[in-house]
């Protein structure tokens, strides 16, 4: 009965934590604002190589796509680190590119698509777009660090995290 009643409280301290340890590493890492995004796709894809057993046969993933846009400073005029509006949207247009997609078609022949692969791909669409394609000046270009998280599922991930 008691163990009952405290899984919520329990999940809730874990939550606190949880937060308090990503506000300490945004700190540390000189980015002490960030602005987080959630999206999703679903993909096919195979591999090459022994080492990837079963994986070598076509099989689907649905990833949880976290994008986190990391930055020293709020632009000036709006507090933001990042429109989220258009954070959102251009991450649903760059997803597009792979949701409901066979990636072997997508790549070159015999790349490897695994989930690493998958989120440094993904962050350099992003980069493209917000350091360089939207910007009209040098001054509007996003300046700080862009983390692109894939959930596999709630118990692994793959990470690409780079300063633009």
């Amino acid at each position: 009965m008691l163990v009952g009643k405290a899984l919520p409280v329990l999940f809730s301290v874990f939550l606190v934590i949880t937060t308090l340890i990503n506000i300490v590493v945004d700190a540390a890492s000189g980015f002490p604002f960030s602005l987080g995004i959630r999206d999703s796709i679903m993909i096919a894809h195979s591999f090459k190589g022994e080492q990837f057993g079963p994986a070598q046969n076509i099989h689907g993933a649905t990833y949880t796509v976290d994008v986190t846009f990391r930055s020293k400073n709020l632009v000036p005029k709006n507090n933001w680190v990042i429109d989220i509006g258009e954070a959102s949207t251009a991450l649903s247009r760059i997803l597009s590119k792979y949701n409901f997609k066979n990636l072997d078609q997508v790549f070159p022949e015999g790349e490897n698509t695994t989930t690493e692969f998958m989120c440094r791909a993904i962050h350099r669409d992003l980069a493209a777009h917000f350091c360089t394609n939207r910007a009209k000046s040098k001054e509007e270009r996003f300046k700080g660090s862009i983390c692109v998280k894939l959930w596999e599922s709630h118990k692994a991930w793959a990470c690409y995290e780079a300063i633009v």
